[in-house]
Order: C-alpha cells, then structure tokens, then sequence
C-alpha cells in the first residue's frame, strides 16, 4: 500500500484549539490539516500528482476491478483515467476529481477506512449512484463501524464567500432521502461482499443500513470529512517548511475551520440530530490550482488515448 507522507499541521478537535467561545463545547467538530514540502526552493508538484496518481484507482474503478488489477498498473491507471469524466464547466468546481481522489487517499492511509463505493466509478456507470456524497467509507473498530460520507472541493479560494456554499452541500448529502439512498447503494452494490470484513460483522452492517431501520438511528455512526484543497498565498510565497510558514498555515487553518464551523452551526436546526453527527474539516493548502488542475488534465488524456 502507497503511504502517506504529507505533514500533518493540526489534528485535534475544534474544541481544544479553537479560542472562539461558542465552539469550545462543539465536540463532533475536528480540525485535520496537511501539508507538502518543498525542494530546490519549490512546493513539491509532482509528489502531489504521484499521490493523486498512486490512489486513482480507488476511486474509478470498483473493488473486483481493483482485485484484479493488483498487478498491472499501467492498466489499472489507463482503466480508471477511463473513468474520469473531467467535464466541469464551473472554473470554481474544476479538479473536483483531484479533491475527491485525494480525500480517498486520506480516508484510506489516515484513518483506515474501506472503500464501499467508488464514486468516479459510478459516476460513469450510473446516475443514480453518483448523486449525494463524494466519497462512502466504512471505518472498523473492533466489532463495530462507523459510516463516513465525504464532502471534496477544490477551491482557489477559501475566503469566507465560498463557505456557505460548503455548508449547503453537506448538508444537502444528509438529508434522510440521500442517506437512505446511500445506504441503499452499500447493501445493493457488491463492493461491500468482497472488501475484508467478518462475515458476522458484514451482516451487522447489511441489517444496520436496511431502509426500515430509522436514520436517526445511525447519525451517532456517522463522520462527515469535508476536504478542501485550496490555492494559498501563504503557500505560494513559501520555498521551504519553515517553523513561521507552518505556523501561519496552523493559525490560518484554524482561523478558516472556526468561520466554517460557525457557519454551519447557524443552519444546525435544519438537520435533525445535528449534534450526533462528527464533521471533520480537513484543510490542505496548494500554491497554484490551475497547474495542478492542467497536469492531471494532460495525464488523463494521455491515458485515455493510449
């Protein structure tokens, strides 16, 4: 398994580092953020794009297409650039597929999930399962789970203007009809029977997500990772991982989780059991989008005319 190796700034829980006195007691808020280094005086692009390159295939293919593609890689990543459709005509959501390969890539080697629906995947395959979350994870702990729905943007801003529009989204994807609806697609689809699971354990997940069962009992299991991928001055004008750039990253992190989390508390009334949900802002900074953005681009066409 490729490693992650991005520095982790910040990985706490809102409530511990936030100096903001109305989100001291918000406990089912965390702050994660990650950044890349530098070389020769330059933020490190291309380990960015290997990165991105290393977990394409966890999110466009599906799970026996990826058992059986363990030892062919070119063919794996020309079977997966297959997959993605690049097809934004909204500058702001352009590399939105970056953002949500790169939250694969978090869920799988920072918190060690399994993937249970590749979106990109179904995203060609399927209307129906490519609406709602970016990403569905399961995370096993011992003789449970917890479900996690991902949120992923790729802004060239997180300047409070884009904030809200953040919120709607997540909050769009919990509302009862679309978790039902993702729950639906996890018992449906056959990712779930082939990923490593007990048997006794799989079926406590099957019984746990049928459309019988009340959502409201589910918002405790359930963890929303929203990651932004954001074009930063702070990082721009950087060459190399200096205690002050790090720093003013942490401070702005935090600063930009605290607008963002106060944000989304306002609209808390219009989702039911609010409280009982774990949001997860996971912030990483880039120097230059549209550079990111056209190298992935250019990739994906090579591949796609190979």
């Amino acid at each position: 398994m490729v490693g992650f190796n991005f520095e982790i700034l910040v990985d706490d829980s809102l409530s511990e580092v936030t100096s903001a006195e109305h989100l001291k007691k918000a406990l089912n808020k965390r702050l994660l953020s990650f950044i890349n280094d530098f070389e020769d005086g330059s933020w490190r692009y291309l380990k960015f794009q290997s990165y991105i390159w290393d977990n394409i295939a966890q999110t466009a293919l599906s799970e026996r297409e990826r058992l059986s593609l363990i030892d062919q890689g070119y063919s794996g990543l020309h079977n997966a650039a297959k997959n993605l459709r690049l097809t934004d005509k909204d500058k702001v959501g352009e590399g939105s597929e970056i953002a949500e390969i790169f939250l694969y890539g978090v869920m799988r080697h920072h918190f060690g999930a399994l993937p249970v629906v590749p979106k990109i995947f179904y995203k060609q395959n399927t209307q129906d399962n490519a609406k709602g979350a970016d990403s569905v994870h399961i995370v096993i702990k011992g003789d449970d789970f917890t479900l996690w729905f991902g949120e992923a943007k790729f802004y060239n801003s997180i300047a409070d203007a884009r904030l809200g529009s953040i919120v709607n989204s997540v909050f769009e994807c919990l509302t009862t009809d679309k978790l039902k609806k993702e729950n639906a697609i996890i018992t449906n689809v056959s990712d779930l029977d082939v990923l490593p699971i007990e048997a006794s354990l799989k079926e406590k997940i099957k019984s746990a997500l049928q459309p019988h069962h009340s959502i409201d009992s589910l918002k405790s299991r359930i963890h929303v990772p929203i990651l932004v991928l954001h074009e930063c001055e702070i990082t721009s004008d950087a060459t190399e991982l200096t205690v002050q750039y790090r720093q003013k990253l942490i401070d702005f992190h935090q600063e930009r989780a605290e607008a963002y989390f106060t944000k989304q508390m306002a609209k808390s009334q219009t989702l039911h059991k609010y409280d009982d949900i774990t949001f997860h802002a996971i912030l990483v900074p880039v120097p230059n989008k549209k550079l990111i953005v056209d190298a992935f681009t250019q990739h994906v066409a090579l591949f796609k005319g190979a």
